[in-house]
């Protein structure tokens, strides 16, 4: 195997591939990167058995051949380098990168003893927004539970194409809190596809897409989902995840459809003053209170704590409907409030019981609701 590229190229593929090379007990060849070079260029792939990663890395190859190097050293090295032009010749059980006038080998290992990374299974095809897309990523992922005890609670819902919408919608909820955020798709007809896909492979996908998007990345990502596979494809990678077998339960039922009191708030002032609240809670708890008053049009932000003191402060606000309070979490708060990309927010309460909702101003396309700290 023998191959020249820039050391640029080389620097974004491997940054693409090597936050999955991680230690495996059973399998330690997992920490390294799988190079192949063959007469279409050179593939650097990466896998932790749940997700795979492969990339297209720009080169002249000389030689064939495929070698499996450790993914730190690799990258370290490589970012070290000063000239521009790298050279890379496998020579018997090493790797030999010459640049400018430094020269190393790192030893690795054979390509055969690489797990195989599954091909893309091209089923059910959309053509996604990149930056829309990224962007409901993460206004989902916020809201997904941390505990595994229900394993579909622990990934984001993708529903294509539904009933409800008619476009792509994703929701996660931790049973404390939901997201659920929409985009429309530029092509793609498979109606009614469901999928739940991890929140770590959620993640990565929006590392990747940040990564691919930074690079002069073009406008769309391809997005497929089979039986037991979500796979998407950009700018110079693929990546191929597994996902979360199970029913995901029908979340919508907890959107209200009507609300007793509604108001309107500066994101700003109102994030502000969650926070000097914040500081006057009890630990775990985190309750701050929340009261509406219409007849004033001003929302009152609350706490108290018997080791820390009490805090109270107002906010001027738009309101309508009834005088309402609510107890709320405020780490919940802040997670949705700073995904909201508005300056208002619109607030929406019925009862110091039942769950309060957040949106946008004038955007139907993200809602945030949280559960009511019950005193």
């Amino acid at each position: 195997m023998k191959f020249t590229c820039t050391r640029e190229n080389l620097v974004y593929t491997l940054d693409l591939v090597s936050s999955l090379a991680s230690k495996h007990v059973n399998l330690p060849i997992l920490t390294n990167v799988l190079v192949k070079a063959t007469d279409s260029g050179v593939e650097v792939s990466a896998t932790n058995l749940e997700i795979a990663v492969k990339t297209h890395l720009r080169a002249k190859v000389e030689e064939q051949g495929s070698f499996t190097i450790p993914a730190k050293t690799l990258s370290d090295y490589v970012r070290l380098l000063t000239n521009e032009q790298v050279d890379v010749q496998l020579k018997e059980n090493e790797l030999v990168i010459t640049c400018g006038n430094s020269s190393t080998k790192i030893k690795g290992s054979s390509a055969e003893e690489y797990p195989l990374i599954p091909d893309v299974e091209e089923q059910h095809a959309y053509t996604l927004d990149v930056n829309t897309f990224k962007d409901i990523l993460s206004k989902t992922a916020v809201a997904v539970s941390k505990n595994e005890i229900r394993p579909e609670l622990s990934g984001v819902y993708f529903h294509f194409l539904s009933d409800r919408y008619d476009g792509l919608v994703l929701a996660a909820t931790d049973s404390y809190r939901l997201a659920e955020a929409r985009m429309s798709i530029a092509q793609g007809g498979d109606r009614d596809v469901v999928c739940i896909v991890p929140a770590r492979v959620v993640y990565e996908m929006i590392r990747l897409l940040q990564l691919g998007k930074s690079h002069e990345g073009e406008e769309n990502v391809r997005v497929w989902v089979s039986e037991n596979q979500i796979a998407i494809r950009y700018d110079n990678f693929e990546m191929t995840s597994r996902l979360i077998d199970g029913k995901y339960p029908d979340y919508t039922q907890i959107i209200p459809k009507d609300f007793k009191t509604k108001s309107l708030f500066p994101l700003d002032v109102m994030t502000n003053k969650i926070k000097a609240a914040s500081l006057f809670t009890t630990t775990g708890v985190n309750a701050v209170s929340f009261d509406l008053n219409v007849s004033q049009n001003t929302i009152g932000v609350s706490s108290s704590s018997t080791q820390a003191g009490e805090h109270s402060s107002e906010i001027e606000a738009t309101l309508q409907g009834e005088e309402n309070s609510i107890l709320l979490n405020h780490r919940y708060v802040l997670d949705g409030l700073a995904h909201m990309e508005s300056d208002e927010v619109e607030f929406m309460v019925n009862s110091a019981e039942a769950p309060c909702m957040f949106t946008p101003k004038n955007n139907k396309d993200y809602l945030y609701i949280v559960m009511p700290i019950r005193q």
